[in-house]
């Protein structure tokens, strides 16, 4: 059996439920109402799902492409006895079957006599009047879309929808294309990195629509393309942050912008798994960056360091992660440097199998990792340069007022510029410094939290005027 949980997560297998369940129905038919059986059955799984509801609200079990799923998390089962068990459930048009809090044992005895009606009667009413009709409340029963691939994960978009620059705008069509020429077999289009790498160091960086929309929540799922080039620009701030040369700071723009080009030979449907990846996809993912390397080194005129970078960028500076490259083999700084940008980047993008990391959580993160995994250093550049309020962040001031980051305060990072926004998500004329102070001394406002961009507001309309 393989599992997709994190190891520090306990969770039930759902196949011994559905185990339960079948048992029950199979019982339910067999004797009378109230028979030893039936009720000993019904005894062990309602014990079961109530140890499960302690722990969680709800319960859900359900089969895709002939897996069991519990609450999103996947269970492979080779076995012909477990096998025929989830057939079994499929055969009565079932492939769901959610509890919620408060299910109690007559209802998962009227549960199991529906099951068994269906066999028996499968002509009817729909399975909700059933389920009410047996007065069932917190329990439903569902069909699944065999072509639901994303079955139980956020619809987030897939890339960014209003774009406020129209150099970043640029900088995202050129690289789908790239990517997509790549995994089409082509080979890397040197002229055409080139052309990104100049938007990026000349015009994106000096964005502040751009790095609004780069730095702060992202409430959408970044394809690869649009993550390298998020990546490429979060690391020119910190090249700039540092102080590194034009030269350094143009080999640092190209190597985080093709740092993910070994993804381009990825399965499609492991690289957009909508939850987390077991052993195989885990190890397949992982070889991202060896084949990343070796689709560089056949690109005449890149920079040297690039497919170094495509390589290394998993590492930690204390030699651990992946690829192995042998014990106590330190990343070269431009991969320390990237992976800082990589980790942030992909936090606060959305997943889905998660929401996205507010930008002071991520940097939170960002500091944990610092001294192990990071380059303190590098950290400590990204962090100033950000800081934990960047912008485009929607954040709620003391006052209750809601706003939006125009301006970050160096001296004071807590404490950035915003414009203040309507009941009807319109912008109040003027801007609100909240590092502004009273006659004792006291600050006018706080930041009090980050916020999710609520929908409708367009934030094009604060970043770009600013």
């Amino acid at each position: 059996m393989t599992r997709t949980a994190a190891p520090d997560v306990p969770v039930l297998d759902p196949l011994p439920l559905l185990k339960g369940l079948a048992g029950l129905r199979k019982l339910t038919g067999m004797y009378p109402p109230g028979h030893p059986a039936i009720l000993q059955k019904l005894n062990e799984l309602n014990d079961s799902i109530q140890r499960h509801l302690c722990q969680a609200a709800t319960l859900r079990i359900d089969i895709v492409h002939g897996d069991a799923h519990l609450d999103g998390l996947s269970f492979k089962h080779d076995s012909e006895a477990n096998t025929r068990i989830i057939q079994e459930l499929s055969e009565l048009g079932i492939d769901s079957v959610h509890m919620r809090e408060g299910v109690t044992r007559d209802e998962l005895l009227a549960l199991s006599e529906v099951l068994w009606q269906l066999r028996e009667a499968p002509a009817g009413q729909p399975l909700e009047a059933q389920l009410e009709r047996r007065n069932i409340r917190h329990i439903s029963l569902g069909k699944l879309l065999p072509l639901d691939t994303r079955w139980r994960s956020e619809q987030w978009a897939d890339a960014p929808g209003d774009i406020y620059d129209s150099a970043y705008a640029e900088s995202l069509d050129l690289m789908q294309r790239t990517f997509e020429e790549v995994t089409a077999g082509k080979q890397v289009e040197l002229a055409m990195v080139q052309q990104i790498v100049q938007l990026l160091v000349r015009k994106v960086t000096r964005s502040s629509a751009a790095l609004a929309q780069i730095l702060a929540v992202k409430m959408y799922e970044n394809l690869t393309y649009c993550h390298s080039v998020n990546v490429a620009t979060l690391s020119l701030l910190i090249a700039e942050q540092i102080g590194f040369d034009e030269e350094t700071t143009g080999a640092i723009a190209e190597a985080a912008l093709l740092h993910d080009i070994g993804k381009t030979r990825i399965p499609l449907d492991v690289i957009r798994k909508p939850g987390a990846l077991d052993k195989r996809e885990r190890r397949m993912m992982e070889t991202h960056t060896t084949l990343g390397a070796e689709v560089l080194l056949d690109v005449e005129g890149l920079r040297p360091l690039t497919p170094t970078v495509a390589l290394e960028h998993h590492r930690a500076i204390k030699g651990s992660g992946y690829p192995d490259l042998g014990e106590g083999v330190v990343p070269h700084f431009l991969s320390q440097l990237v992976s800082v940008a990589d980790i942030y980047e992909a936090m606060t993008g959305a997943r889905t199998y998660q929401d996205p990391a507010f930008p002071e959580q991520a940097c939170l993160v960002l500091a944990r990792l610092a001294g192990s995994k990071l380059n303190p250093a590098m950290v400590k550049a990204f962090v100033n340069a950000i800081t934990f309020f960047p912008l485009g962040s929607v954040v709620r001031t003391d006052r209750d007022e809601m706003g939006v980051v125009t301006q970050i305060n160096t001296r004071e990072p807590l404490h950035p510029v915003i414009a203040l926004v309507t009941a009807d998500y319109g912008r109040v004329p003027g801007l609100v410094d909240t590092s502004a102070r009273d006659g004792t001394g006291a600050y006018q406002r706080h930041i009090v939290e980050a916020l999710r961009p609520p929908e409708g507001l367009k934030l094009g309309a604060f970043v770009t005027a600013a």
